[in-house]
């Protein structure tokens, strides 16, 4: 048996679509995303990848979190902003590395592609940033 998922024109109306099936990412410090799982967690096995297509509505953010490995990041629509000032517009693929600590968020949204190696881990705000 062969099971595939394909998307098409994702640089362009394929985001506006109803190819996407969207579902609220719930997660402790985690506001207004939205998500289309590609493949999860529990499918890959215990701390295994995972990879999404990600919705952050106007004023969303994720929490503080640390990388266990890698993560990539590409941005199809909107600008993502990083906690250490950095905003990345359409196009721009993120490498963040294991053991990096980070928190973004969408003032004006976004939509972007997420391929996570391992999970994250909630950081207590009071740590920050380390990278």
């Amino acid at each position: 048996m062969r099971s595939i998922k394909v998307y098409k024109d994702l640089l362009g109306a394929g985001i506006r679509n109803s190819q996407f099936k969207w579902t609220p990412y719930v997660q402790p410090g985690r506001s207004a995303v939205d998500v289309e799982w590609l493949y999860t967690g529990e499918q890959t096995g215990p701390g295994g990848a995972e990879a999404y297509v990600a919705r952050f509505g106007p004023g969303s953010h994720g929490n503080l979190h640390e990388h266990l490995g890698f993560e990539l990041l590409f941005i199809l629509e909107g600008e993502l902003h990083n906690d250490n000032g950095d905003v990345y517009p359409p196009g721009t693929l993120v490498v963040e590395q294991p053991n990096s600590v980070h928190q973004v968020s969408s003032p004006k949204g976004c939509v972007c592609i997420v391929i996570r190696e391992k999970r994250t881990l909630p950081v207590a705000a009071e740590r920050g940033p380390e990278s």
